[in-house]
């Protein structure tokens, strides 16, 4: 039986500095604890977690409840920013331990990356010349023979027309970085509020659904679908192979 870590990836919380406020008619604290409740009885045990971005509403006092959440965590929670997180609260409320912001790790003989594509002021994204430095340096230079690499906008497109006003605008450079790296096998993302799941030169690309409400997919204008909350799984497997699906909370 090969060798495998299991990571399980939980995004676009929203949540609000008040844990009874509602966001578009949703209690975004009550579906998190109910996506972590159903997470801990179908997936338990898992050795990683990753938070992909969007994890408050524009409410730096959101970050409280998610270290509240996942500081008991006997797993590393490795997290990310989205277009309505803030950086400095990220940091200042998720900077000790089992968190760790941005960066990289490498787990058995995989590299994951976590990469920051948020753009100031915007709700689209793009990813930085120097971080897509980092991550080419990374691929490079560091001693592993499989790579993940997670990030908060959607690098392709979601045959969505409002959604893909918003996702990364520099996509031709950050798959540049990967077609020179044969160790990618995956991409995963949030930001667009459903599931996909893709494959562009044999790397699996997947996009997470929300731990709250879900966006309509394939439509032109803003909609909000009728989907429960949802996350992911991921199984990294020695060899190189990537096992992922979501599961739907309710």
């Amino acid at each position: 039986m090969s060798i495998h870590t299991r990571l399980l990836q939980f995004t676009d919380c929203h949540l609000l500095g008040d844990s009874s406020s509602t966001l578009r008619g949703t209690n975004t604290w009550q579906t998190l604890q109910a996506t972590l409740a159903h997470a801990s009885t179908h997936q338990a045990p898992w050795d990683i977690t990753l938070l992909t971005g969007d994890l408050v509403q524009d409410d730096v006092l959101g970050y409280r409840h998610i270290r509240r959440t996942f500081e008991t965590s006997q797993v590393p929670v490795h997290c990310l920013p989205g277009n309505h997180d803030d950086l400095k609260g990220m940091s200042q409320q998720l900077s000790a331990a089992p968190f760790h912001l941005l960066g990289s790790f490498c787990r058995e003989n995989w590299l994951v990356v976590m990469l920051n594509s948020c753009l100031a002021h915007s709700a689209a994204g793009s990813i930085s010349r120097a971080e897509l430095a980092r991550l080419a340096d990374l691929l490079h230079t560091t001693h592993h023979e499989h790579a993940l690499i997670a990030l908060h906008h959607h690098p392709v497109p979601m045959s969505s027309q409002w959604l893909d006003e918003v996702g990364i605008d520099n996509s031709e450079a950050f798959f540049a970085v990967l077609d020179a790296a044969p160790s990618v096998r995956g991409v995963v993302w949030g930001h667009v509020h459903q599931a996909f799941d893709g494959e562009r030169h044999g790397v699996r690309l997947m996009g997470t659904p929300s731990t709250c409400a879900q966006f309509t997919p394939r439509v032109d204008d803003f909609a909000i679908d009728s989907k429960p909350p949802g996350y992911r799984w991921l199984h990294l497997h020695e060899e190189g192979a990537l096992d992922s699906q979501v599961e739907w909370v309710f």
